[in-house]
């Protein structure tokens, strides 16, 4: 994502912020390295090349309560300022879609399903909008990708909600060891400080549940691999690289993170 002038003033409109137009380059230069961090500018190509077409998705996952995984993505295209309506100093929308999905945890059933189009290109694009709702009683893990193109596939969908679905589904299995860890700290907050027993059967409820939706899922889960194979004798997997980074950064042993709840 691109952040031009007229953006930064109109967040700073919206922020109630009084901006200076001499305040306004740093600002931009910020919020630009921001949004560079996460979509660098690749290289070989001119930093002052003409942006044409961006795309984003952004998927939330919220722990709705103890049995329920509320996920709500969007997905927009923007055209730049001026490329399709001439003099025009915003970004052009041409597509907004929102999508909640109600899972059920541990089953991963869908139990709610609500498509929105916030902005659409046809007057006839938010007829289908009502047909996600057969996403209800669907499983969210194994054979669901083949499921979503036989169901919204081609003229049986929208082509920009049905890519969002399909970037939604991972977040789901990312979002089952937040939503354990979630439970975990409750429980540790109505209880106190957790026994060696209760931190076993945590343990063994994380390696089934690792086992039951990564299985397969990628090279690293292999069932024939040494992660899954460690898993099925009761080991455990390795301290996440991130965790390892980010422990080491604050001062901390990365192995405790095994022992946080």
């Amino acid at each position: 994502m691109s952040v031009d002038a007229a953006t930064v003033r109109r967040i700073a409109h919206l922020a109630r912020l009084e901006l200076h137009p001499a305040e306004e380059p740093a600002l931009l230069a910020q919020l630009n390295e921001f949004f560079d961090d996460i979509v660098p500018h690749p290289d070989g190509v001119d930093p002052h090349a003409q942006l044409i077409h961006e795309r984003a998705y952004v998927v939330r996952a919220y722990r709705k309560n103890e049995d329920t995984l509320l996920l709500r993505g969007a997905v927009r295209d923007q055209k730049p300022p001026g490329l399709y309506v001439p003099n025009d100093p915003e970004p052009l929308t041409v597509h907004h879609m929102i999508l909640d999905l109600h899972i059920g945890v541990p089953d991963l059933v869908i139990k709610e399903a609500h498509a929105v189009m916030e902005v659409h290109p046809d007057s006839l694009c938010p007829t289908i909008e009502q047909h996600y709702d057969k996403l209800v009683g669907l499983s969210i893990a194994r054979g669901f990708t083949h499921k979503v193109r036989e169901l919204f596939g081609g003229p049986r969908g929208c082509t920009h909600i049905t890519a969002l679905l399909q970037a939604m589904a991972p977040v789901t299995i990312q979002s089952m060891w937040s939503f354990r860890a979630a439970a975990a700290r409750e429980v540790a907050g109505d209880r106190g400080p957790i026994d060696d027993e209760t931190r076993r059967q945590i343990a063994e409820m994380s390696r089934n549940m690792a086992l039951a939706t990564n299985v397969n899922t990628c090279h690293v889960w292999d069932e024939h691999g040494e992660q899954v194979r460690l898993l099925k004798e009761g080991g455990h997997v390795e301290v996440p690289l991130w965790v390892t980074k980010r422990y080491s950064e604050l001062g901390m042993d990365p192995e405790s993170w095994r022992n946080r709840f």
